[in-house]
């Protein structure tokens, strides 16, 4: 369990990453994660064919596995949509109300009795975020993106976790990754339909930045914390993932003074959710000593 907790720490670090390479990275927030993920699954697959590590699944895991893929990517999607609306902070914040959804989806989708401990402890981070939106109307669009990006967070891990038991890390994140990849290739057209941009390709800065985020913070992490979803619940992973906000932010302040365009109410909510994943730390530390 120790173990677990470490890697899935070290994973919420390298993810706070993240929003700040969505700012430097300029393509719209649909191009920008199909990148990602087209340059994680070509990366990912030719290391499991090198090292022969590629694990042999059934048609039908396939499919849910694909199926999977095409929710984090609209996760992703909205993520960084809501930066683009927003800022680092106010998307890294409203990420945080994953939690609040895992406890609420996570016995439904799994048949287990609701936990009123972690409805609670998720219901104060959708306080801390209703604070932000209530008193601070010029982030709405980019709050509501991503709530939604908290909802497609919620969905994609409760289900990982229902299949990770029989089914290798890397396998598994090869094939989430290509079905996000053929998913996005599907919506492509009809997306760029409705926001039509003239930026297609990146840069070469840009792509140094796409390969950070798809080697490091993409398949590194995403390993990682697949690793420790076998050791702890689908709650205490998105729970702790609060703390990428911590790490996101306090980048976004040093690189971007994002400090200078928050209010107040940001810091309260803030404090709020922050408050969620200590006690929920505490709640994981004492249940097993019990």
């Amino acid at each position: 369990m120790k173990q677990a907790l470490i890697k899935l720490h070290f994973a919420v670090f390298l993810a706070g990453f993240t929003g700040v390479l969505g700012i430097l990275i300029t393509l719209n927030e649909g191009l920008l994660v199909w990148y990602r993920m087209f340059i994680a699954a070509i990366s990912l697959f030719v290391l499991l064919i090198w090292k022969k590590e590629l694990q042999q699944l059934p048609f039908k895991k396939i499919l849910q596995l694909l199926m999977i893929g095409g929710i984090i990517a609209l996760h992703w999607a909205c993520f960084y949509g809501s930066i683009k609306y927003a800022n680092v902070s106010i998307a890294l914040v409203c990420f945080a109300s994953t939690s609040f959804f895992t406890s609420l989806l996570e016995p439904l989708l799994k048949n287990k009795s609701f936990s009123f401990v972690e409805m609670l402890l998720g219901l104060l981070c959708l306080v801390g975020i209703y604070l932000i939106f209530h008193f601070d109307g010029r982030y709405r669009t980019g709050i509501i993106i991503g709530v939604l990006s908290a909802i497609f967070s919620a969905i994609f891990s409760v289900l990982n976790k229902k299949i990770i038991e029989d089914v290798a890390p890397k396998t598994m994140m090869l094939y989430e990754l290509s079905g996000g990849v053929l998913l996005l290739s599907i919506l492509m057209p009809f997306y760029l339909h409705l926001f039509p941009t003239n930026h297609l390709v990146p840069s070469i800065s840009e792509l140094g930045w796409l390969l950070l985020l798809s080697w490091l913070c993409t398949i590194w992490a995403l390993d990682l914390m697949l690793q420790a979803l076998k050791k702890v619940s689908a709650f205490t992973v998105n729970l702790t993932l609060n703390l990428e906000p911590v790490y996101g932010i306090v980048l976004a302040f040093i690189l971007f003074n994002e400090q200078q365009q928050l209010q107040p109410s940001f810091y309260w909510g803030f404090a709020l959710i922050a408050l969620s994943v200590v006690l929920q730390m505490f709640r994981v530390i004492r249940m097993k000593k019990l």
